[in-house]
């Protein structure tokens, strides 16, 4: 099957390296930088390609040091499109991090339209996904399956555009000093909650912002929500699409697999977040995506 159009994003689908190889897939790398307790600071790409290294990562995270991390700028998207380009490619559909989290998406645009300027030839399909970690990955995954279905750009981006909001979320935070940290907590709250083993419900509103939508006391209240949120809002039975993902917390995300799997008879992707996304919620968060047929609610 001809291949209509170029499939490319940047490194917070928290899509494994192996998948991105073996699909074809143009991928440009976010940064992340760790202060130890001791001010020293060590800089690194989210482009992880062995489990090991999200598992250092988080145990970082867990000894104290802290990560930060910084938008993709122009120029890294600039040098990526430019790449393409020189490469003979036409019809480009890049992901990006949400709108609602930062501006990334008007940048991509800015520098396609920069290169564009050169290869006239060359366009960009900037999509925002409205989401980041695997709520982007799954957009990717069903703009994958369009490309090797031989769809076009255009037929590509008016689907996932409309797949965004059809994707619900829960997002289980266990440390909440990290959302703290990112504003989305008091110190209050924080150290409050901390005590009282609080862990707050995260989900995506329609335009992308990431807003704290509940509190439960205990992870397993957290997956005991989840459940009821799955039946409030049921999973699509075609093209199966629900979506573990955790922050170094294997063994609770294989729990809510299994329960998933028990009640739906579904049996969940797993995989650990990368250190953009995991830089913001800290270790020990477990998330869970699932397509449905109706349209999230706001918040």
């Amino acid at each position: 099957m001809e291949r209509k159009f170029t499939l490319s994003t940047d490194s917070t689908c928290d899509l494994y390296a192996s998948f991105i190889k073996e699909n074809d897939i143009k991928f440009v790398s976010l940064t992340y930088t760790v202060e130890d307790r001791n001010g020293n600071m060590t800089d690194g790409l989210d482009n992880f390609t062995e489990y090991s290294q999200y598992v250092d990562f988080y145990a970082k995270l867990r000894n104290g040091c802290f990560s930060r991390t910084s938008m993709l700028n122009y120029e890294s998207h600039l040098a990526h499109f430019t790449r393409l380009a020189e490469e003979g490619a036409k019809d480009v559909v890049h992901f990006t991090i949400s709108s609602g989290l930062s501006p990334t998406v008007t940048v991509a645009e800015k520098a396609a339209a920069d290169v564009k300027k050169k290869y006239p030839q060359f366009n960009v399909y900037a999509v925002d996904s409205l989401a980041a970690t695997i709520g982007q990955g799954a957009l990717v995954r069903a703009a994958l399956r369009m490309r090797d279905e031989g769809k076009t750009a255009e037929e590509t981006v008016a689907y996932v555009k409309d797949l965004r909001l059809k994707i619900q979320y829960m997002i289980a935070v266990n440390d909440l000093n990290y959302l703290k940290r990112g504003g989305r907590v008091s110190s209050v709250a924080a150290i409050a909650g901390t005590m009282l083993g609080i862990k707050p419900i995260l989900s995506f509103t329609n335009d992308g912002k990431l807003n704290v939508v509940d509190k439960v006391r205990g992870m397993k209240r957290a997956f005991v929500y989840a459940l009821e949120k799955m039946d409030k809002f049921p999973p699509v039975k075609q093209n199966e699409l629900v979506w573990v993902v955790h922050t170094d917390a294997e063994e609770e995300a294989k729990e809510l697999a299994a329960m998933i799997e028990e009640k739906l008879g579904i049996k969940p992707d797993i995989s650990i977040m990368g250190p953009v996304i995991g830089s913001h919620v800290g270790p020990g968060a477990v998330a869970v995506l699932w397509k449905s047929a109706s349209v999230r609610q706001d918040g």
